[in-house]
């Protein structure tokens, strides 16, 4: 077993190898530029693997927040580890431990532990990536006993050379860069729940730690940035929510209305949404 550990911790390595290597590759753009077809492809990228990292990493594994059928979990897996961000059992792996410990010393992403301001932004935004924490101790047991899954978690970064290697395929030295441009912005986006929804934004509901509802966020992520609900209620399959002079406000949840467009083709069912009772129930003083 301690074999098997030496490797998967190997394995896992290769994540922030990938994630400095996409931040280097940026430099390609001062050599090739960004054409319009270069833009677009790495726009569309970025929605696609946020998408799957929003929709599937974060909601449908880690939360549970609706239910799909294997083969669909699966290529949302594989389409998000193509983001670079790891693989499905790491990564429930650790956002379950930012949830148990959120805002505490033993919170691997908050920016509050154990330094503030800039330090504290940087060890939530980038320097949380080179501390032993980044490899967890236990992986979840749900998704370790599912075989295809398992082998997506392992083989994490075969799905990003694969994109990388298509890219350059497709279009040369400009995707190339392109799909590196896409890759490291994706990062900072999702690295942005983290840190700036837990420093800047508006808290309409009682948490008991510094998550916030932050409209850039929300933007860049596809409806993530409504983080002050997602920690009041982590299983809702919809963020966008708010309470404003005494009213129920919807606000826009791109992922969500994805998650909707799967349910309409089948794809999805048992979405899980707060009602409105529990929504006011959990609203901070004055913000109902």
């Amino acid at each position: 077993m301690g074999l098997v550990r030496h490797l998967r911790r190997f394995l896992y390595a290769l994540g922030p190898v990938l994630i400095i290597a996409s931040h280097l590759g940026c430099l390609l753009l001062f050599w090739t530029g960004l054409s319009l077809a270069a833009a677009c492809w790495a726009l569309l990228l970025y929605l696609v693997r946020m998408l799957a990292t929003t929709a599937v990493y974060h909601r449908l594994i880690t939360h549970a927040s609706y239910r799909v059928a294997r083969p669909v979990a699966w290529v949302g897996a594989v389409v998000a580890a193509s983001a670079g961000q790891m693989g499905p059992s790491w990564w429930k792996a650790h956002h379950q431990l930012h949830h148990r410990h959120v805002d505490t010393v033993a919170d691997p992403h908050t920016p509050l532990m154990p330094s503030v301001g800039w330090r504290g932004f940087w060890h939530s935004q980038v320097g949380w990536l080179f501390r032993p924490s980044f490899f967890p101790d236990s992986l979840p047991a749900d998704v370790e006993a599912d075989p295809v899954m398992k082998l997506i978690d392992r083989l994490h970064f075969v799905p990003v050379l694969l994109l990388a290697g298509l890219s350059w395929q497709l279009g040369g030295m400009a995707w190339l860069a392109a799909f590196f441009l896409s890759t490291t912005l994706l990062f900072h986006g999702v690295a942005s729940v983290n840190s700036l929804a837990h420093l800047f934004g508006d808290q309409p509901f009682a948490t008991g730690d510094a998550s916030r509802n932050n409209r850039f966020v929300a933007l860049i992520t596809l409806g993530e940035g409504w983080h002050n609900l997602h920690h009041a209620f982590e299983a809702s399959v919809r963020q966008g929510f708010t309470l404003r002079s005494g009213s129920l406000v919807l606000l826009p949840d791109p992922t969500y209305r994805f998650i909707r467009l799967l349910e309409g083709w089948g794809l999805a069912w048992n979405l899980r949404v707060p009602s409105e009772g529990a929504l006011r129930a959990r609203a901070r003083p004055g913000a109902g």
